[in-house]
């Protein structure tokens, strides 16, 4: 029998919330606190911290709070691999049909989930695959918010994803829809558009934006810049590459 602190393993999750981390120490309680409560709703969910690598605390603090939250699961990357990777972890890991992420900082309020979440969990229609946030009211500095908005121009001229803000943390997708799209670094600035070019609907949801808990940015607008537009061609091609075909087994006469 599973104790209070300890979630039945046979039991499969509603929703796995997967958060990249690299150096949040001082975001852990608050951001964990705020999904669980937002969790609340749902009859099971748990949640997968990926420590990316961290060179503070943060390893330390996610070991503290799982003492009293039997739903949190931590993975470790050891060197860090990035924001793309250590998602792809989480959710090759998650235990449901159903992943969220949202950003290790705590910019994204843990309040917005249920918005994310919704479409798929109520499951009313299957052509979805992915639900991406859009920012409003952005708590960064204005060099950051121009850098995004020319960044997000750009990528929608050339993608016509239809998404005006790519890079916003939150996201909810079928896992083996996740898993079955092509891994690259820094791949999750591209999912509307990957999720499209593989026959699945995206829908958008505005959700909130607030200051960082702790810590700083642990990118430049010149680095994001100089990555992206490489990535950018990349991922061009993958879409005018990308196949989405279903094969039907025949019958025995």
């Amino acid at each position: 029998m599973p104790t209070d602190t300890q979630p039945d393993p046979d039991t499969r999750p509603t929703v796995s919330v997967v958060i990249p981390m690299h150096n949040e120490q001082g975001a852990v309680a608050d951001l964990l606190q705020g999904i669980c409560a937002a969790a609340a709703e749902l009859p099971e969910f748990e949640i997968i911290a990926v420590d990316d690598g961290s060179t503070d605390g943060t390893y330390e603090a996610l070991k503290a709070f799982r003492q009293t939250c039997p739903q949190l699961r931590i993975l470790q990357h050891k060197p860090a691999g990035g924001q793309s990777a250590a998602v792809h972890s989480g959710v090759q890991a998650a235990r449901a049909d159903i992943c969220c992420t949202l950003d290790g900082d705590g910019q994204n309020p843990p309040a917005e989930l249920p918005k994310i979440w919704a479409p798929l969990v109520a499951g009313n229609d299957a052509t979805i695959g992915l639900v991406a946030g859009q920012r409003l009211g952005r708590k960064d500095t204005a060099s950051k918010k121009l850098a995004s908005r020319m960044a997000n121009a750009l990528r929608g001229w050339m993608l016509k994803d239809g998404t005006r803000d790519t890079g916003c943390g939150f996201k909810a997708f079928r896992r083996q829809a996740f898993l079955n799209l092509p891994y690259f670094d820094h791949m999750h600035r591209y999912l509307p558009a990957l999720f499209k070019a593989y026959g699945w609907q995206v829908a958008l949801v505005d959700v909130a934006h607030q200051q960082r808990l702790s810590g700083q940015s642990k990118y430049t607008n010149f680095g994001r810049a100089m990555v992206g537009i490489w990535d950018l061609f990349g991922v061009v091609w993958l879409m005018r590459r990308a196949k989405s075909v279903s094969a039907t087994e025949v019958p025995r006469s």
